[in-house]
């Protein structure tokens, strides 16, 4: 089969959301999905992966996919090639900076439960004192006290607050330390801080441009507010059904839920 030119392709680059928008319930890849994906890959579109989930908590969706080309992980901090298991690209958070940030966060709404994902294709996740993973197939490792978690190089900390919920603890966050650091919500119970300048835009203009291809031919897929700055990068932004109102609120087009396949029925219209 001869692939299109990619001048003929709607888009030749197709960013991914993995939680609530690829990946159904039990992290799984419908058939009717995985079929779409293919059909846009033998048109001669590239398919990118674009996680919050740093490199270890995602490989074995990559493996499940069968899927060898660039990830981009970690909310922007990481690009993984798949097919060679190691990063091409990777931030780290200064770790002091990560401490003051929490201090002031602490200083505004009282005591956070906090959390950690570790530097590098191997790293861990580690939790502090009271926080609960939303994911808890993940692996995790749970540590005695704050001080546990600077104990090697991070790329970003995740918070959680006893009382308010998601939508407030951020609004609380980026008006505390927005000047220092880059705050985003990227799904339930997942309230992040990252290096300034870091986000999923960043990390997917890196890997585009590693493929060559541009945002003019890119479309994304997303659910979540973490979604928005690669909505603004990217020519064309679909979000989920169940999306966050600050995703909806900046899509070109809302699908179906990722539990009804809505990846599949954009892609099968495009590429179909």
């Amino acid at each position: 089969m001869t692939s299109a030119p990619l001048s003929a392709l709607p888009f030749s680059l197709i960013a991914t959301d993995l939680d609530g928008t690829l990946l159904r319930a039990g992290d799984t890849v419908s058939a009717r999905s995985y079929a779409a994906l293919a059909t846009a890959r033998a048109a001669g579109a590239q398919h990118i992966i674009v996680t919050g989930r740093p490199v270890p908590q995602v490989r074995h969706v990559l493996d499940s996919l069968g899927y060898t080309g660039l990830a981009v992980c970690g909310q922007g901090a990481q690009v993984y090639d798949a097919a060679r298991g190691s990063l091409l690209h990777s931030v780290e958070m200064d770790r002091e900076l990560a401490e003051v940030a929490l201090g002031k966060i602490e200083a505004e709404i009282g005591e956070v439960y906090a959390a950690v994902d570790q530097e590098g294709v191997h790293a861990a996740m580690l939790m502090g004192p009271g926080y609960r993973m939303p994911h808890p197939h993940l692996p995790t490792v749970r540590v005695p006290g704050r001080a546990d978690l600077w104990a090697a190089p991070i790329n970003k900390v995740l918070l959680q607050h006893p009382e308010l919920d998601d939508d407030e603890l951020t609004r609380v966050a980026r008006g505390v330390v927005g000047h220092l650091v880059n705050v985003t919500m990227a799904g339930e119970h997942t309230v992040e801080l990252q290096p300034t300048g870091v986000s999923k835009a960043s990390g997917l203009a890196l890997a585009a441009g590693l493929l060559g291809v541009g945002p003019a031919q890119t479309i994304a897929f997303g659910d979540m507010p973490n979604d928005v700055p690669m909505f603004a990068w990217a020519a064309y932004g679909v979000a989920m059904a169940n999306a966050h109102r600050e995703l909806v609120a900046v899509a070109d087009e809302v699908t179906l839920s990722n539990e009804q396949d809505g990846i599949a029925v954009v892609l099968e219209r495009l590429f179909g």
